[in-house]
């Protein structure tokens, strides 16, 4: 909290207008403390978004290069990331070169991602939506290596998240990469797999399932994440994500008859 423009409003308000002068002097400090406040704000704001995203690709390269080396399908997920989050020029080159860097054999992937915790500030919602995406990552080819698997295991240590709680995400990707298959909404697609992509159970109630719905809309918000700190770039991917939730949310309630 900033206090010193306070205290020299009102000592300098004092001098020149007893108590009169002082309280309005006080009000001008409060009025440039707050200013100097909110200017912080948007400057960690903006290191904080920086930070994601560059922590995001360079752990991508550090995932790619955990079966071996890093193949073609790995860097045509890359860019069909960066594709997705219509990423040119400057923006697209710091990406690569993120990406680059995660590939090599000394990237310290702990130190990287503590760093990254620590400056999120322990926002559940964005690191799960950093989780979220290096797991989008390592099934886009629909296969998860166990060296990617470790990777992971490694990735939701760090961030704090429980080792089942990795495994309730996965299963929930994976039955994403499903329902997208299937065609995402319609009959095509299975009921059990947008129970699974929602992470509920056929045996909950219909109070149960929205409550359950309206608190992953809410995790998943994009202008929400944002103002948390996900990089303006990725709100496209949070918007996807948002869809998706929609979209298994109406075929559950299609199956079910709810209103």
């Amino acid at each position: 909290m900033r206090i010193w423009g306070k205290v020299f409003g009102f000592i300098i308000g004092f001098m020149f207008g007893r108590i009169g002068g002082g309280v309005f002097g006080l009000w001008l400090g409060h009025m440039y403390d707050r200013r100097q406040s909110q200017r912080a704000g948007i400057g960690n704001s903006s290191k904080r978004q920086a930070l994601f995203f560059n922590t995001t690709f360079a752990v991508m390269g550090h995932v790619a290069k955990a079966s071996g080396q890093v193949t073609e399908v790995d860097i045509r997920i890359a860019n069909a990331l960066m594709d997705q989050m219509r990423l040119s020029g400057e923006a697209r080159a710091d990406a690569q070169a993120a990406f680059r860097e995660g590939k090599e054999s000394n990237f310290d992937i702990h130190a990287c991602l503590k760093t990254f915790r620590l400056i999120s500030m322990g926002r559940k919602e964005v690191l799960q939506m950093f989780l979220e995406i290096q797991i989008q990552t390592a099934l886009s080819d629909a296969t998860l290596d166990p060296k990617e698997h470790s990777i992971l295991s490694t990735i939701a240590k760090e961030l704090g998240f429980s080792q089942k709680q990795l495994d309730d995400l996965l299963a929930r990707w994976q039955a994403e990469f499903n329902f997208h298959r299937n065609g995402g909404s319609g009959n095509h697609t299975s009921v059990e797999d947008a129970y699974d992509v929602l992470g509920m159970e056929e045996s909950m109630s219909d109070q149960d399932i929205k409550r359950a719905y309206r608190k992953l809309m809410n995790e998943h918000h994009p202008d929400k994440l944002v103002a948390k700190g996900l990089p303006a770039e990725m709100m496209e991917l949070a918007k996807t994500k948002a869809q998706d939730i929609q979209a298994a949310y109406d075929r559950v309630k299609s199956d079910r008859g709810m209103r």
